[in-house]
C-alpha cells in the first residue's frame, strides 16, 4: 500500500507560484489520470477579462506536450501567456508528462547579432526564476540583460527556471539590450546550454572557470547545438573568474575560444576563496582585478568588473565604479536598475577628457596630412602611445553618445 501511495504521489507535478506578493506568475498543478480528458480548474483576478483565453491556452500547450487525460488546477497571478506555458510545461514534466517535448510560445524576430567589442558596461542580473522582473527590464537601458540560473536560483527549481529562460528569449523583446545568460557550474550549465542555445542568445555566462577545460567544453556543447539547430549568428562566452585557481589561469582561460569576448570576476566567490572580508575599498581582491585586467588586455579581450553589492550606497557604487575603470575595466554588473545609470556615467569619459583627446587626435590626423612625422600640440610632443590612448578614447566615447 505504501508503495502505490508514493508512486502515486510521484506522478503529481507542480511549478510556479502563486500568492498575494506574487505578480505575473502562476501555479500550476497537474495530476496525470487514466482516462476523463483533462479537467482542467482555474483562479485568477484577472478572470472576466482573460480567463477564457488563459484556459485556451492551456488546453493547447497540453495538447502539444500529448496529454490528452490529467487534472489541472491552476492559480493565476497575471502571468504572460510566455509564463504560462513555461509553468505548465514545468508542471508536466514533472508529473513525468510530455518527455521530450516542447511547448515553446511563438519567437519575435531576433534584433541582430551582438559585435563581439560592443559596449558592456552594464550588465543587469535577473533571476531565472522570477518572471516579474522581466518585461520591464529593458526600459532601465543597461547595455545588457542577464537571465540567470545560477546564484538567484534555487537548486530544487533549476528545472522550472531553465523552461522559463527558454520562453523568455523566445518570447521577450529586450530592445537593444544584449541577451545574457549565466548558466549553472558543469556538468548542470550543459542542461542549461541544451534548453537555451535553440533560442540564440547572444552570451553566455560561465560561473566558477578555473580551467581552460570548463570553457573549452561549454565552446563545444553550444557548438553541437548551433549545428544541430542551424544557428549561424554567434553565441560569446563570458568566463567569471571566482577562485584563486580561476585568476592564476585567466590567460588560458581568455584564450582557449574565439569565442570569449571578455573577462569578469566575482568578488564573493574570490573572497570567500581567500577567506578574506569583502570591502567596499576592495583592498583584498586588487591583486585579482588587476592580473585580470593585464590578462584580458593582452588577447584582446573585454575586462568587465563585478557586482558592487550594496544597492543603497550609491556613492561608494560610483566610487568603485571609477576606480574600475581607472584600472582598467570597461564595465562591471547590476543588482538593480537603480546602480545602471551612476555606472554609466563612471565608465564615460569626462567631458574635459573627451575635449583633450580629441585635440590630440585632430593634431595626429593633421601631421598625417602635412606628412610630419611628430605630432605636437602647442608646445608639447605627443607620443605614439599618447596618441592611441586618446584615439581609443574618442572612439568609446562616440559609441556612448558623448562625442
Amino acid at each position: 500500500m505504501t508503495g502505490s501511495l508514493e508512486e502515486k504521489a510521484a506522478k503529481a507535478g507542480e511549478a510556479g507560484h502563486y500568492g498575494k506578493d506574487v505578480r505575473s506568475d502562476l501555479h500550476v498543478a497537474v495530476e496525470p489520470r487514466d482516462g476523463g480528458g483533462l479537467d482542467i480548474t482555474m483562479e485568477s483576478r484577472v478572470a472576466p477579462y482573460y480567463g477564457g483565453s488563459i484556459l485556451m491556452q492551456a488546453r493547447q500547450v497540453l495538447e502539444v506536450l500529448g496529454i490528452k487525460h490529467a487534472r489541472v488546477a491552476i492559480h493565476d497571478e497575471g502571468a504572460l501567456p510566455f509564463v504560462i506555458s513555461a509553468r505548465i510545461e514545468a508542471a508536466a514534466k514533472r508529473a513525468g508528462l510530455g518527455l521530450g517535448r516542447k511547448a515553446s510560445p511563438e519567437q519575435f524576430t531576433l534584433p541582430k547579432s551582438s559585435p563581439r567589442d560592443r559596449l558592456r558596461r552594464s550588465r543587469l542580473y535577473l533571476p531565472g526564476s522570477e518572471p516579474k522582473y522581466f518585461i520591464n527590464a529593458a526600459l532601465h537601458e543597461p547595455d545588457a540583460i542577464i537571465l540567470d540560473l545560477e546564484d538567484s536560483v534555487h537548486h530544487a527549481e533549476k528545472d522550472a527556471a531553465r523552461i522559463l529562460v527558454r520562453n523568455t528569449l523566445r518570447a521577450v523583446d529586450f530592445g537593444k539590450c544584449e541577451r545574457m545568460v549565466r548558466i549553472n557550474q558543469l556538468p548542470l550549465g550543459l542542461e542549461d546550454l541544451a534548453e537555451i542555445v535553440p533560442e540564440s542568445p547572444d552570451l553566455v555566462l560561465l560561473p566558477k572557470a578555473e580551467q581552460p577545460e570548463h570553457v573549452a567544453e561549454t565552446d563545444r556543447m553550444i557548438g553541437e547545438l548551433k549545428n544541430r539547430y542551424g544557428i549561424t549568428r554567434p553565441i560569446w562566452l563570458m568566463p567569471i573568474l571566482e577562485s584563486a585557481l580561476g585568476i592564476e589561469n585567466a590567460s588560458a582561460i581568455a584564450t582557449v575560444s574565439k569565442n570569449v569576448v571578455a573577462l569578469t570576476i566575482g568578488l564573493e566567490d574570490y573572497t570567500a576563496d581567500l577567506g578574506v572580508a569583502k570591502t567596499a575599498e576592495g583592498r583584498e581582491s586588487l591583486y585579482a582585478r588587476t592580473r585580470l585586467v593585464n590578462a584580458a588586455k593582452a588577447v584582446g579581450v573585454q575586462a568587465i568588473d563585478s557586482v558592487f553589492g550594496d544597492v543603497g550606497d550609491m556613492v561608494s557604487l560610483r566610487n568603485w565604479a571609477e576606480n574600475s575603470r581607472a584600472l582598467g575595466f570597461e564595465g562591471m554588473g547590476c543588482i538593480h536598475p537603480a546602480q545602471i545609470p551612476v555606472i554609466h556615467e563612471a565608465f564615460a569619459p569626462s567631458a574635459a577628457e573627451i575635449e583633450k583627446a580629441s585635440k590630440i587626435v585632430t593634431a595626429f590626423e593633421d601631421a598625417q596630412q602635412r606628412g610630419l612625422g611628430v605630432v605636437s600640440l602647442g608646445s608639447k610632443m605627443i607620443d605614439p602611445p599618447v596618441v592611441e590612448r586618446a584615439q581609443k578614447l574618442v572612439e568609446r566615447a562616440k559609441r556612448m553618445g558623448k562625442a
